[in-house]
Formats: C-alpha cells, sequence, structure tokens
C-alpha cells in the first residue's frame, strides 16, 4: 500500500465516522421535531376552549359593568333630585319655621317674666371654706 492509499482510506473513515455522527444528530432532531410538534397540538387543544371561556368572561364582565353604569348614573340623578328638593324645602319652611320659633321663644320670655335673669330670692347664700360649700342663711332669713 502506498501512501495515498493509506490517506484515501483514512479520509474514507474519517468520513463514514462523520456521517455517522450527522445521521444520529439528524434523527435526535427528527425526534425533538416531533414532540414539539405534539406539544404544540396539545397547546392548540387545550388554549382555544380557554380562550372562548376567557371572552365569555370578558363579555359577561362588559355587560355587568354596563349594568353598573346605568346604575350609577341613576343614583346620581336622585341625589341631585334629593339635592334639589332639600334646597326647595329649605328655603320655603326654614325662614318661616325660625321666625314662628324666635317668636314663640320671645311670647315665653314675655310671659314668664324675668324670672331667669334676677336672683331668687328664696335660695340660700353659699359661702365656699377650703373646697367645701357651707349654704348659709341671710341674717333676715334666721329672723322670720
Amino acid at each position: 500500500m502506498s501512501g495515498g492509499e493509506v490517506a484515501g482510506i483514512l479520509v474514507a473513515v474519517f468520513w463514514a465516522i462523520l456521517v455517522s455522527f450527522l445521521a444520529v444528530a439528524l434523527a435526535r432532531l427528527a425526534q425533538t421535531l416531533r414532540a414539539t410538534t405534539k406539544l404544540v397540538a396539545d397547546v392548540t387543544d387545550q388554549a382555544v376552549p380557554l380562550l372562548a371561556d376567557a371572552s365569555t368572561a370578558v363579555r359577561s364582565a362588559q355587560t355587568q359593568i354596563d349594568r353598573v353604569d346605568a346604575i350609577a348614573s341613576d343614583v346620581q340623578e336622585v341625589t341631585s333630585n334629593a339635592s334639589a328638593l332639600s334646597t326647595t324645602v329649605a328655603s320655603t319652611f326654614g325662614g318661616p319655621l325660625v321666625k314662628v320659633a324666635a317668636f314663640g321663644y320671645g311670647v315665653r320670655r314675655a310671659l314668664g317674666g324675668r324670672k331667669e335673669d334676677a336672683p331668687s330670692a328664696k335660695a340660700p347664700r353659699r359661702t365656699v371654706i377650703v373646697g367645701r360649700t357651707v349654704t348659709r342663711r341671710s341674717a333676715r332669713g334666721k329672723r322670720d
């Protein structure tokens, strides 16, 4: 055998080993691609119903939000009506009621005299002695 033939055999063996490694790598890549394809198909099968359920939930939430919005606008209208009614009642009855109350107070004061302002003649005088209150009658009260 010559040097060229030995070199040819070495190159042929090298290429055979290289092709074997590439074949194994391609076989594993094919398995990985099959597993990935199966995984994507399974995810798609499960995701489609989930997306449909999520879409239904979003539609239901939107309906509820529309209802709440309608209720809130009705409450706002009722509140403004109540405020207007309160203002009307206060302006209609507030002034006359204050005048009637003041008139009644004046009449009570006029009929009752000035008893609240003048000290009572029958009330005993009091003297405070070191934290105690001692009730003393006036000199006139003792003589009577």
